[in-house]
């Protein structure tokens, strides 16, 4: 099987990077194309991050000698070049909605790690293990755009990783109240300590905009498709905290949850265990065999010790007991970075693939 070309757009970012890095030797994509700012345009990949690479692997041999384009102003250009493109740049949100559809109606998919079309009606916001039938509006959004093969999809924020997965299996038992404090790693921010040296030894109870995002986009996951938007559910209520922690990657969560009915441990214990989804079905090349995993120590999970399970695109639990306000409390943990971001919007794009919405053009 020859691999589809891929584009990164705002390759240069820690983002961008972590696209790079998790493309490497991927069996069904190959990064072709990279694009960023004018000020890194017409330099080699190695020249434009020349000091800035945030990964702990080494730059790609690949990718090294790409000449960076210009991703607002050689559109037409890197669409002629590749099948589709991940999104991953640092823009304000008007103009990255407009630059999105601007690769798609140029008959380009475009898979993207940006905020600005997560509530664009006909776009679907994916973890694909949870709400993956969301695809099929994909076809009233090329109606919109006017395209036959170009369309936009969107990963939700990376903090719900860490508790959406571990609440989607118990929907059964009727969730109507959940309490979620967050502790995000810096890498969040596209830092890491040497830029943001502040952090060390300090926290920050404020990350803008977060908390929006974190107690409103679980609620189009779990939406329904009608007339060709997604219509977001009406219910749980969810109320969250985010703070930011001096950790280089991984997410934290405190949840806390209250049910119509309450299920007993021992239900929510096997309902982690044997959950899966349709990418763990499909067998896709980035999902995790164990989609949830639950430690029974006190003190797991840890961030350090296992947010890179499952090549950190799996999602950990602990810590789950009886609460006297809520029926339950529990602790989750994910990979902000990979399954968060670059990797959950690289097992969105095999999703996609499987499904026939990306193919070589």
């Amino acid at each position: 099987m020859s691999k589809l070309k891929v584009g990164i757009i705002g390759g240069t970012g820690m983002v961008g990077q972590r696209f790079i890095a998790l493309l490497e030797n991927h069996p069904w994509f190959e990064v072709v194309s990279i694009a960023a700012s004018g000020k890194s345009a017409g330099k080699t990949y190695a020249e434009s991050i020349e000091g800035r690479w945030k990964m702990s692997t080494p730059i790609p041999e690949g990718v090294k000698n790409i000449i960076v384009k210009n991703a607002t102003e050689q559109v037409k250009e890197i669409c002629a070049e590749v099948d589709f493109v991940f999104c991953a740049v640092d823009m304000k949100k008007d103009e990255i909605k407009k630059l999105e559809e601007e690769y798609a109606k140029n008959e380009t998919p475009v898979v993207s790690n940006n905020s600005a079309h997560r509530w664009t009606p006909d776009v679907p916001m994916l973890i694909p293990e949870i709400n993956a039938e969301h695809v099929s509006v994909i076809d009233a959004q090329r109606k919109r755009l006017g395209t036959k093969n170009g369309f936009i999809a969107v990963k939700p924020n990376c903090s719900i990783q860490s508790y959406v997965p571990l609440l989607e299996p118990l929907m059964k038992f009727g969730i109507k109240n959940v309490v979620a404090s967050t502790y995000q790693a810096i890498s969040g921010a596209g830092k890491n300590f040497t830029d943001w040296p502040e952090m060390l030894d300090n926290v920050i109870p404020y990350i803008g905009g977060e908390e929006e995002k974190s107690e409103q986009e679980p609620l189009k996951i779990w939406g329904t498709v009608s007339n060709g938007e997604i219509v977001k559910a009406a219910s749980p209520l969810i109320t969250t905290q985010c703070i930011r922690v001096p950790v280089t990657d991984g997410h934290l969560a405190t949840v806390f949850v209250s049910f119509d009915k309450k299920p007993s441990k021992e239900e929510i214990l096997e309902l982690w265990k044997n959950y899966k989804g349709e990418p763990q079905t499909l067998e896709l090349p980035s999902a995790p065999k164990q989609f949830i995993t639950y430690f029974e120590e006190d003190n797991r999970p840890q961030t350090k010790l296992d947010r890179d399970i499952e090549n950190g695109m799996g999602i950990t639990a602990g810590r789950l007991r009886e609460d006297s306000l809520y029926d339950y409390k529990f602790v989750g943990l994910s990979h902000n970075t990979v399954r968060g971001a670059a990797g959950g919007a690289v097992l969105m794009a095999e999703y996609l693939k499987a499904k026939g919405y990306i193919q070589a053009k």
